[in-house]
């Protein structure tokens, strides 16, 4: 590939990734300026004493229905930004929808979030992929920006919120049901 063209590519991606259009998620909400880092421990976990509060996360789903993550606090939410397009996405796809399986009676929550993604597409991916839990269509990304001093803005990333909303565990890129199984179930067990 010639030089030029791959400069062509490049604007070409950074466009792709810095999608402008649709209206799915909602765009007021702070972002959440305390957030500086994510200091986790080996398995992912943030100290109880070091978590903060996720920003406001509310819009529609892919399947058009109204959904705020504040509605489920006093459970603890575990949020999947993920794309369609995202190889590793895919790859974690079946880990998630296990881990969600496993600790639906432990009181824990999945919530998908859609980024930067045609809403067919996305719709497709989780048909394709047989998501049983519901996802944000954040196709401007405006979810994802309220973590911007936190966390990678490019998907896969998992965080586990506890029954107070708190971020409480962060895995950026694809999870294995080796990382993510343990904490869920750890964080479900703290006492209400």
């Amino acid at each position: 590939m010639t030089r030029p063209a791959l400069l062509a590519a490049a604007v070409a991606c950074a466009l792709a990734l810095t999608g402008c259009s649709g209206e799915s998620a909602t765009a007021d909400g702070p972002t959440s300026p305390q957030l500086k880092t994510l200091a986790t421990g080996a398995d992912g976990l943030i100290a109880e004493q070091d978590r903060r509060a996720a920003p406001a996360l509310s819009g529609t789903t892919l399947d058009g229905a109204p959904l705020d993550v504040a509605s489920m606090r006093g459970q603890v939410v575990v949020l999947n930004f993920w794309a369609s397009w995202c190889a590793p996405c895919r790859a974690e796809a079946e880990t998630l929808e296990e881990v969600a399986t496993r600790t639906v009676d432990k009181g824990v929550r999945f919530v998908g979030i859609n980024v930067k993604d045609d809403l067919g597409a996305a719709q497709a991916f989780q048909r394709k992929q047989e998501v049983s839990y519901p996802s944000l269509h954040d196709q401007p990304g405006v979810l994802l920006l309220r973590f911007r001093r936190a966390i990678p803005q490019t998907p896969p990333t998992t965080l586990i919120l506890d029954r107070e909303g708190r971020i409480a565990g962060f895995y950026a890129g694809a999870v294995r049901l080796s990382d993510l199984l343990g904490p869920v179930e750890q964080i479900a067990a703290e006492p209400a």
